[in-house]
């Protein structure tokens, strides 16, 4: 399909059959079309990679976590194109004396390039988050920053050839 032969009525027309085919397929569930894509194919990824573990996305709604492993590991799942992540709702704020309680087992950060690519897909454990967390003011609420450090400390589980 010759996308620049479409006028813009056409092209719309063409991107509403795309999302509805996707939702078709189960790859997007929600409005949230970034996070939607970043959880399907992490999930795909592990399914599809040996010796990782097998995931099932979580029901939607499900509070803090986006996919499950057969083992009973709770996985949030952030999708992004920048630097930093969506927000994790439900941890204690900022300055708080209460310690969080654990809400999942790992952190999947799946990264696109601004054309929608799968940059990679970095993972960390409880502990790693809760290094890296940082308060968004705005939002009340957590995300991380993808920094240098954060990737040397992360395991990194996908990385695009082209993004090395």
């Amino acid at each position: 399909m010759n996308l620049d032969k479409l006028n813009t009525t056409e092209l719309i027309q063409a991107y509403s059959e795309i999302i509805k085919q996707l939702k078709k397929r189960g790859v997007i569930r929600t409005k949230n079309l970034l996070g939607d894509l970043g959880e399907y194919l992490a999930i795909e990824h592990f399914n599809n990679t040996a010796g990782m573990s097998n995931l099932q996305a979580a029901p939607a709604g499900t509070q803090n976590i986006d996919a499950i492993s057969r083992n009973g590991d709770r996985y949030s799942i952030k999708s992004t194109s920048g630097k930093l992540t969506g927000v994790f709702y439900g941890l204690e704020p900022l300055n708080s004396e209460k310690i969080d309680k654990q809400k999942f087992e790992f952190v999947l950060i799946v990264k696109f390039d601004d054309d929608f690519q799968l940059e990679n897909i970095i993972q960390l454990d409880w502990q790693l988050f809760l290094k890296y967390k940082r308060w968004h003011k705005t939002m009340k609420a957590w995300n991380i920053s993808i920094t240098k450090s954060l990737i040397s400390e992360a395991e990194i589980i996908y990385q695009n050839d082209l993004s090395k």
